[in-house]
């Protein structure tokens, strides 16, 4: 394994020792550990009612399921200033950066594979394959940040983020290449579907004459810009300026704003990741950002609640892609009997949308044991 864009190391504004911003740590491992809760939590609608709020929209809408992904993109995006270093203008890009950015490129793309695939290599003709996935979109984000990172100045990266999102719009509303009606508030009637359908035919995640893939080919350009807006924020605190949290909040709110306008003609809509979307969730992690910032990096004792919230999220955060992966090849667990066992016991006694917690939450339970015997061992797995 080698170095990997998930340090959260910085200078502070007088330069020396590298400091650690337990928030950065924190907030990926509330997304990675919201990924495992609503991936899982969907696990359970074969079983019974669960709540809306924790499953994927339909098409346009927001739920916290839609947020916990945006937000990981965001934060791979934030790391990246902190793993190459902070600089004001562009360094270029040398041999070495090239190989270990292509490098780690191909490893997530090629672990996300396998696990989109799971069933398909055990079995070829039970299933089609999937070519697109998180990993895959995570590892193609990346690799795009840290290209535009190390050859464009801030600026250039912000034209980049305003041209990206503005243009995917009317991109989304092109004739589709099929000749099903656009229109964007209904699920796949869309440009961005109609590539998917043209493209990659029955191997699509959603099935069928409107299907299409959510983490398809065109939605990876939304979200780059998505984790180019992290980028922007990771070089501001690796400036040093993590106690200047107005500017945080204030620039959150604004995407927020803009964001939820925009959906009134352009809807937020996960599948597509829409650019509304983008705005939307960006502005949601940023402000959750500010608020870890100010509750664990403004010199405050880690105790009480702080140190349990801690003692929770860190270890997802300090291995976030290797929670993830724990969750895809484990996630087969939420049929044993030894969870739903008690799930049937918390049926007799609570309504089913809560009893559903029972066997979500004791493997999330297991995930996190696994997750803090790395912690306490100071392994850090990275791909």
């Amino acid at each position: 394994m080698t170095a990997s864009a998930t340090q959260t190391s910085i200078t502070p504004a007088g330069g020396g020792k590298h400091n650690r911003l337990v928030s950065l740590d924190l907030l990926r491992g509330l997304a990675v550990a919201g990924m495992i809760l609503v991936n899982e939590m969907a696990g359970m609608v074969s079983k019974g009612p669960v709540y809306s709020t924790l499953l994927h929209s339909r098409w346009d809408g927001l739920t916290i399921a839609d947020v916990v992904f945006p937000a990981f993109l965001m934060m791979m995006g934030v790391s990246v200033p902190l793993s190459f270093g902070g600089r004001n203008e562009p360094a270029g890009l040398g041999n070495n950066q090239a190989r270990r950015i292509a490098w780690r490129t191909v490893r997530l793309i090629a672990v996300g594979f396998i696990l989109s695939n799971l069933w398909w290599l055990s079995h070829f003709s039970a299933t089609p394959w999937r070519l697109f996935g998180v990993l895959q979109r995570i590892g193609l984000v990346y690799g795009a940040c840290a290209v535009l990172f190390l050859l464009c100045a801030p600026r250039t990266r912000l034209l980049i983020i305003a041209a990206l999102l503005v243009l995917y719009w009317p991109l989304s509303l092109l004739p589709s290449l099929d000749g099903l009606p656009n229109d964007i508030w209904m699920r796949g009637h869309n440009f961005v579907g109609s590539v998917d359908r043209v493209l990659l035919g029955v191997h699509n995640y959603v099935k069928g004459p409107e299907g299409y893939d959510p983490e398809g080919l065109l939605g990876t350009l939304p979200a780059i810009a998505q984790g180019l807006i992290g980028v922007a924020v990771g070089e501001f605190l690796r400036r040093g300026q993590q106690t200047r949290l107005r500017p945080l909040a204030v620039a959150g709110l604004a995407m927020l704003l803009v964001g939820g306008l925009w959906s009134l003609v352009f809807p937020v809509v996960k599948d597509i990741w829409s650019s509304s979307f983008v705005l939307v969730t960006c502005g949601i992690t940023t402000l959750l950002l500010a608020g870890l910032l100010a509750a664990f990096d403004q010199g405050q004792p880690i105790t009480g609640w702080r140190k349990a919230v801690t003692i929770l999220l860190l270890p997802f955060g300090m291995n976030a892609i290797a929670a993830y992966v724990l969750h895809e090849v484990a996630g087969s667990m939420l049929g044993w009997d030894l969870l739903l066992a008690p799930y049937r016991q918390a049926r007799s006694i609570f309504v089913p949308e809560v009893a559903a917690f029972v066997p979500v939450l004791l493997f999330m339970a297991f995930s996190w044991a696994c997750m803090d015997y790395l912690r306490r061992r100071n392994w850090m797995i990275k791909i």
